[in-house]
């Protein structure tokens, strides 16, 4: 209908386009297409959307015709409701540059601070914003020391500095604050409102629990945590349309005028890939087998803010749709491995209880906003916390390469200590958890010296099945930060299959954990608390399967 409007010009595009499409050396890559292209466009004095319609049948017949992937170059996001484009190539910056290093590097937004560079403070806060499935925009507090600067690609990034409004006002958010003196040394404060600002725009009421779970990332060591859950409290009770929700539409529109296609981003040693479709991911997966894979890379980027160490090669899964993908079928759910702890733990709220208690003490909101579920299980760690919840409800893990398709225990693919049978070419493609049977109980429990934003000491999960008679006739218990990686307890296991479901029984099994482990003591707990703190988990276990009254 718009061309229809523009007949004329349509048929002169169309005689350039041909000339364009003969001509043209493809291998060069997607950007050069754009920008040539776009310099073709603004002869013409034409609609925008006409412009975007134009350009997607345009890249749409080049993929068609010409079969090539489109790569583009440079990463583009919206940074202070402008369209802003990095060249790697052409700035100081390189893929291992975090978006705090950006912001820290120009005098203007200096307002996120810089605590720990480990995601531990929350004092560098900043809130990504993105389209979602419905077409609105989602709001996501993230640390921005643990996010590499080309993630940005596609997304919206707010800072302390872009809450006001053009005529100076400050936002709700901020001016209750001040309302409520929540701030007295003030270098917390920038972080602590950004994550109240991402749950001012992802929530419509004052929910005093979400609150404390929205800054459980985010420490305050003078002014304490009442007067800043009020001021949460004042700006949900007045809450009204911010300027943000005036520019949705506009802030949509840049993001969709970003094109789609895989970047590819070359600087000296470094390369930073990301795929936006399954088929290069595979393609690059085998290409560059020592890169490093990364889903939100708050693990990885901590090698890089706390050890110094250079990450030459990176494929970052997190723009794969088919990734993120979540089915829900009759014998089980399948969860894509892109999907982050949030979007699991929103999920399993009903239909994976056990999961969504270790989701809900899992790191910072901020974190569970960018980690993944293949992530975590990916590096293999003995504190793993979601490995032994999942080993509990007998989860696989789908492996996938451009040559075949592998589906294995998750108790399988842990081979040992960060050790996991995944060949060079694979992926974690999905993992697919099935729904116990009737009459299976599972619980998991997670010990830490603080109940939020904490490493695990000691993780546990159990799976039971009793029989009329209180007979044990199956059961799991598995252990996370008691060995070099997440185990079974199977010499306990083996004591109690047929055996009666009571007290004194289980307190002799939790003795025989000692046969299971030998753990290791570290900063996060001595040997002997590992081993007494797994005996009471397995007791607390039994205490809660018991009928109130017994």
């Amino acid at each position: 209908e718009v061309m229809g409007y523009h007949g004329l010009t349509y048929s002169i595009l169309v005689r350039l386009s041909y000339i364009f499409f003969i001509t043209h050396d493809f291998n060069r890559g997607a950007d050069s297409i754009h920008s040539l292209h776009q310099t073709y466009l603004s002869v013409f004095i034409l609609p925008v959307d006409f412009k975007r319609i134009y350009f997607k049948l345009f890249v749409t017949k080049c993929i068609q015709y010409r079969r090539i992937r489109m790569i583009y170059k440079t990463i583009s996001f919206v940074f202070n409701n402008r369209l802003k484009t990095i060249d790697f190539n052409n700035s100081p910056y390189t893929p291992n540059t975090t978006v705090l290093e950006y912001l820290r590097d120009n005098p203007r937004f200096k307002g996120t601070k810089e605590g720990c560079a480990e995601g531990d403070c929350g004092a560098c806060t900043v809130v990504l914003a993105e389209i979602g499935k419905n077409g609105s925009l989602v709001y996501k507090a993230v640390n921005s020391c643990l996010v590499f600067l080309p993630k940005l690609h596609g997304r919206q990034l707010i800072t302390i500095e872009s809450l006001e409004d053009d005529s100076g006002n400050l936002h709700p958010i901020q001016k209750a604050m001040i309302d409520q003196h929540g701030s007295q040394c003030g270098f917390c404060t920038p972080g602590m409102i950004m994550s109240l600002f991402a749950y001012y725009k992802s929530n419509d009421f004052f929910d005093r629990d979400k609150v404390i779970d929205a800054i459980s990332g985010n420490l305050c060591r003078c002014t304490g945590y009442k007067s800043i859950i009020r001021a949460a409290e004042q700006a949900m009770f007045e809450k009204a349309k911010d300027h943000f929700s005036a520019k949705e539409e506009e802030i949509r529109d840049l993001l969709k005028s970003i094109p789609a296609g895989t970047i590819e981003i070359k600087k000296e040693n470094f390369l930073y890939l990301i795929p936006d479709n399954l088929k290069d991911t595979l393609a690059l997966r085998k290409k560059h087998t020592r890169a490093v894979i990364i889903g939100g890379g708050t693990d990885l980027a901590l090698k890089v803010t706390q050890e110094n160490q250079s990450i030459p090669e990176i494929i970052d899964l997190s723009r794969t749709d088919e990734l993120k993908r979540i089915s829900i079928l009759k014998e089980g759910v399948s969860i894509g491995g892109s999907v982050t702890i949030n979007e699991l733990s929103d999920l399993s709220k009903t239909i994976l209880p056990a999961i969504n208690e270790i989701c809900r003490v899992f790191a910072s909101r901020q974190i569970r906003h960018m980690a993944t579920i293949a992530g975590n299980i990916g590096t293999a760690s003995p504190i793993g916390d979601l490995i032994p919840v999942l080993m509990a409800y007998e989860a696989e893990i789908i492996l996938l390469s451009e040559e075949q398709k592998r589906r294995l225990p998750l108790a399988d693919f842990i081979r040992g200590y960060r050790q996991t049978d995944i060949h060079s070419a694979e992926i974690i493609h999905s993992i697919f958890i099935p729904f116990p049977a009737p009459g299976i109980i599972l619980r998991a429990y997670k010990i830490s010296k603080r109940k939020d934003m904490d490493i695990t000491s000691v993780g546990a999960a159990f799976r039971l099945l009793l029989d009329k008679s209180n007979v044990v006739q199956s059961i799991k218990i598995v252990y996370g930060g008691m060995a070099a990686s997440c185990m079974r307890a199977e010499v306990t296991e083996n004591f109690l299959e047929g055996k009666l479901w009571i007290k004194n029984r289980v307190e002799d099994a939790a003795e025989l954990l000692y046969n299971d482990f030998s753990p290791l003591s570290d900063v996060r707990a001595g040997e002997k608390f590992r081993r007494r703190a797994a005996a009471n988990l397995l007791i607390k276990f039994w205490s809660e399967t018991q009928a109130p009254n017994e």
